[in-house]
Parts: C-alpha cells; structure tokens; sequence
C-alpha cells in the first residue's frame, strides 16, 4: 500500500502543481487513498520531497533532482523567443502561431506551467489554442506571453 501511494505521490508532484501537504492529502483522498496529515508528513519525508519555487514564485512539492524551475522557465523564454510567430486571442481562447513542427512541443512546456488560468492546450503543427478560464484573465496570459519575447 505504502509503495502505491508513493508512487502515486510523485505523480501527482509531476505533473500537477502541489503546493501544500493539505493539497496533497486532498488529492489522494479524491484517488481513492485514505491520508492523514501525519501520513502526508511522513511520506514526505521518506520520498527526500523538497519545495521549490514554481514559474510564478509559487513554491511546489518536487523530487529531489528535479529540473530547476528556473530552469524550465529558461528553456519556455528560450523556446518562445525561437518558435513563436505571433499569438492574439479571441474571447477565451489565446492563439499562439509557430514555426512548423514546434507547436506540441511548446504546448508541453506551456501545460506545465503553473499558470492557473489555462486549463488546458491543443496543439497541432504550427498552432495552439489555449483555454483560459474565466476569460478576463486572457490580457494577464497574453502579458506574461509578451514578456517571454
């Protein structure tokens, strides 16, 4: 049991932004796993988990040897400076055009951002939509995107 909830740990850590043991115990409550905080605190502990700042300065759960955040918030500037063409948006919805092929990739890094106002991408070749929730939050988007160029 132990070692399936720990594996389950470091999936939730990698791939959703968990910020707190509370968000953590919640959300494997809701995988069908019965937590206390003291379990929480314990696994933690023994998983040799550390906090690190996120994209936006919000600290999260990580592996310890995990990317860097600052990192990856490098290699998104670095790929959005080198792929993007130009991005608009229409009510709810931001546009972003690349050059041919790099669509996917850019929407991978942009899904694991922890920028809460997306709630999710579809990418094809050389275009992603990205859905942004509630839409008054498209300009803050769009300005975070403006200052990645």
């Amino acid at each position: 049991m132990k070692t399936r909830r720990h594996m389950k740990i470091q999936e939730l850590i990698t791939n959703e932004l968990i910020r707190t043991q509370q968000e953590l115990a919640q959300r494997l409550l809701e995988e069908g796993y019965d937590v206390t905080q003291a379990t929480i605190s314990r696994d933690i502990k023994e998983m040799g988990l550390i906090k690190v700042p996120g994209v936006d300065d919000e600290y999260r759960y990580a592996l310890r040897g995990e990317s860097h955040p600052m990192d990856y918030q490098e290699r998104l500037r670095r790929m959005f400076k080198e792929v993007v063409i130009s991005f608009d948006s229409s009510e709810n919805i931001v546009v972003i055009r690349t050059i041919p092929g790099n669509a996917q990739a850019l929407a991978l890094l942009l899904d694991n951002t922890s920028w809460k106002e997306v709630i999710g991408s579809v990418a094809g070749d050389d275009t992603i939509f990205l859905l942004v929730k509630p839409k008054n939050d498209v300009a803050k988007i769009i300005h975070r995107m403006t200052a990645l160029v």
